[in-house]
């Protein structure tokens, strides 16, 4: 082997090892994979790293739900949002709150209605999921000043 091969197969190596680590650092940002019945779904978004992991990951799920609170500086994220996904007989496929601004799930195909309830102010979306979609909703609450949430006129 000359000198040539032998740095040119140095250099893919190098190459390659970089890019698994990349694609390890971010896989290992991701929030835990959940189960409940038969939805898999992940949830979180906290932190530049984990939000940047959850968006590579959301084309692999056909529902993703994103929340925000609506601020007179424009959206912020929010977390702790509760979520309950049933189907359109009312049977429940998913209780849960949410551990970030994203969550990512995998249903079977269907039609749902998704709940998500921030502070009290609940939301409603009717959705249709096939393995060939992909939906993305985004529940947005208007957020209440700290001037306004502290008056008691």
């Amino acid at each position: 082997m000359n000198s040539f091969t032998k740095t040119g197969l140095l250099a893919i190596t190098l190459v390659l090892s970089q890019s698994a680590n990349v694609a390890f650092a971010a896989t290992s940002s991701l929030p835990p994979i959940q189960h409940q019945g038969n939805v898999v779904y992940l949830s979180g978004g906290i932190g530049s790293d984990q939000s940047a992991a959850l968006k590579d990951e959301m084309h692999k799920y056909p529902l993703v739900l994103e929340f925000a609170g609506k601020t007179h500086q424009g959206n912020e994220y929010l977390a702790d949002v509760l979520v309950n996904i049933t189907d359109m007989h009312g049977a429940t496929l998913l209780d849960t709150t949410s551990q970030g601004p994203f969550m990512l799930a995998s249903l079977p195909n269907g039609r749902y209605r998704v709940t998500a309830s921030y502070e009290g102010h609940t939301q409603q979306r009717v959705v249709d999921v096939t393995l060939m979609t992909h939906i993305r909703i985004l529940f947005l609450w208007p957020t209440q000043t700290p001037q306004a949430a502290g008056s008691t006129t």
